[in-house]
Formats: structure tokens, C-alpha cells, sequence
């Protein structure tokens, strides 16, 4: 008996295939579910997802919200054809991002856009939204894939997210109390986590002539290994620190040390950091020797080894440092609102 292959269908055969997207929606059901609690209604897979908003033991419960995404650290997720770490990447930057509102985590919602939808980096993906939404206790609600030819190289995609969380209206942390005399505490950073690689690659790639799978110079781990290290989640640590004890808090981003801690400083307040307080990991003064860049370039594009900021009084920066494994990198001064670097 003669078989005869199915046709594929006319929308497959222009780039965008429904089926095989049906198909792994359905897969990934077990990943997803376990992100859920008994907040989470409704199915998998619906038009939207359900949140039942109960905060047990709040007065005045207040929404926070935030969208990013991973940026070109995927091109090194691309190179190295590993993509779990970027998908727990993108989770634990949009759980920082609240975090430092005194927020903790809700649910989160992810938007993949490929050229083609491919089973094993769309599972891979997947696991590491997964993995980090569940160590973070935030749900995995729902997200959209598209696949989009023509948009995108061949093998690549973008990457984005949207967390939603809820804090007391009255333990928001907005740096309103931060005053002259108060101690800036640095929390280390895993690498460079999700900022600065587009100057990265051009260093190491063009200027240095390292391949993906080079030995990073002076460590035994190759260039891919040390570009796709996971961005640390800081919230699990800040949620120990008694209520009241921190000020202030800069997730230390795109802009450095030097554009971040601004954006909690009072008006009349300057950060005073010092450089020297801190010895920056090896791959930011590989980077700054391979590119000639200016030292305070380096404060403003890498987190140089601090990837989250706290500002506290004196009194209690030996308490809250000892939680929050930090270490003291500057001080408060009357000012104009900057951060003032000293090398």
C-alpha cells in the first residue's frame, strides 16, 4: 500500500507553523504548572490569565508592574546554542526591578518572537522562565509566541517579560528618607547579568579576536560560559531585612552604578562611591584593558561587580549588611541628586 505524505499546509510552507506551535503549547503545560498556586485560576492556554487578587494580612495593597527584556545577551545564547539561562535571566531582572519598591512577585508573562518556531530552544526557554518563577514564588501566567519569518535572522528570537507584584502602600521603598550621613551598601552581581553587551561583544569579539569558545584570559572557563552566567534574583535577601531599615534601593542596570542610584536619590543628596572599596570581578578589567574604555565609562555601562544598591542609616548598615552579604561601597552627602565617583 502506497503511503502518501501529508501536504503541508499553505501557512506552514510561508514560515509560520500553527501545528508544531500547538503542539509544544501543549508540552510545556507540566513546566508552567508548577509555577502555580491557588491564586492562578483558569486553564492554560485561555485568551488571558486569571489572578485572584487576595493579599491576606494587607491594608493598602499596591500593584507594581515592569516590563524588559534580555537585550543582546542573546546573541551570545544564539552562539553558544544554550538558551535556558536567558529565559531565568529575563525573570530574575523583572523580579529586581519591583524588588526595589519593596514589592514582592505575582506573576509574570513572557513574549518569545522568533523566525521559526524551533521545539528544542522554545523548551528550553521555557524551563529557565519556569525554574526562576518558581524559585522567585512568582506564577508563570501566560505569555505569547510568534513566529514571524522575515522579521528575524534564521535561528534567532527576541525575548521579553512583564512581572506584576504587590507591596503595603506604607513599606514602599522610594528613597524619600535617604539623607546626609546614610551608608550605600553594594550587593555583588554574578557577572555582568543583562547589561553592556553590545560594548562586551565588541571587545572581546572585534578588539580581543576571542571566539565564543575561547579561554577567558587569566580563568578556566571559556568567554560563552562567563557572557551567559544567570542574573541574580535579589529579592529572596531583601526580604529578610526588617521593615523600615532600607531607604533606598538601585537595581544596578543599563547606566552603571552612575545613572541607577539617581533615580533614588532625594534632590538634595549626592552618592559618594568608592571604587576602591570593592575588587571589580576579573572579566570588567579584561573588558576595560581589551577596549582602552575610560574608568567611569565602566561605572556607567557595567554593573562592575555590584548589581544591586542599598541605602541605609549608619546605625544599622552593620545589621543590614551581614543579611544581605554586602559590603559598604560608598556613603550619602548633601548634594544634587549625582553620583559622585571616587577612584
Amino acid at each position: 500500500m502506497k503511503v502518501v505524505a501529508k501536504e503541508k499546509k499553505a501557512y506552514a510552507r510561508a514560515g509560520v507553523d500553527i501545528d508544531l506551535a500547538n503542539k509544544l503549547k501543549r508540552r510545556i503545560g507540566a513546566l508552567v504548572r508548577r509555577t502555580h498556586g491557588p491564586q492562578v485560576l483558569g486553564k492554560i492556554g485561555g485568551f488571558g490569565g486569571l489572578f485572584r487578587a487576595t493579599f491576606h494580612g494587607m491594608r493598602d495593597p499596591v500593584l507594581v508592574a515592569s516590563m524588559d527584556g534580555v537585550g543582546t545577551k542573546l546573541k551570545i545564547a544564539f552562539a553558544m546554542n544554550k538558551h535556558d539561562t536567558v529565559g531565568a535571566d529575563l525573570v530574575n531582572h523583572c523580579v529586581n526591578d519591583i524588588a526595589v519598591l519593596g514589592a514582592r512577585p505575582l506573576f509574570f508573562l513572557d513574549y518569545i518572537g522568533c523566525e521559526k518556531l524551533d521545539s528544542r530552544v522554545f523548551q528550553q526557554l521555557l524551563r529557565g522562565l519556569s525554574r526562576a518563577c518558581s524559585a522567585a514564588g512568582c506564577a508563570l501566567l501566560g505569555g505569547e509566541t510568534a513566529q514571524l519569518p522575515g522579521m528575524y535572522r534564521k535561528g534567532e528570537y527576541d525575548l521579553a517579560g512583564c512581572i506584576v507584584g504587590v507591596v503595603e502602600r506604607s513599606r514602599i521603598v522610594d528613597g524619600a528618607k535617604i539623607e546626609p550621613g546614610d551608608v550605600v551598601l553594594g550587593l555583588a552581581s554574578n557577572g555582568l547579568h543583562t547589561n553592556g553587551y553590545s560594548l562586551a561583544r565588541e571587545i572581546l569579539f572585534e578588539k580581543m579576536r576571542l571566539a565564543i569558545n575561547s579561554r577567558l584570559p587569566g580563568s578556566r572557563i571559556t568567554v560563552g560560559e562567563e557572557l551567559l552566567r544567570v542574573h541574580k534574583n535579589y529579592e529572596p535577601m531583601l526580604a529578610k531585612v526588617p521593615g523600615g531599615v532600607i531607604k533606598g534601593l538601585a537595581h544596578i542596570t543599563g547606566g552603571g552604578l552612575v545613572d541607577n542610584l539617581p533615580r533614588v536619590l532625594p534632590p538634595n543628596c549626592d552618592a559618594v562611591i568608592e571604587t576602591k572599596s570593592w575588587r571589580a570581578p576579573r572579566i570588567f578589567q579584561i573588558l576595560q584593558r581589551g577596549g582602552k574604555i575610560d574608568p567611569h565609562e565602566m561605572y556607567q555601562v557595567f554593573n562592575m561587580g555590584m548589581g544591586m544598591a542599598a541605602i541605609v542609616a549608619k546605625k544599622n548598615a552593620r545589621r543590614a549588611a551581614a543579611i544581605l552579604r554586602a559590603r559598604q561601597i560608598g556613603r550619602i552627602e548633601r548634594g544634587k541628586g549625582e553620583v559622585r565617583l571616587r577612584f
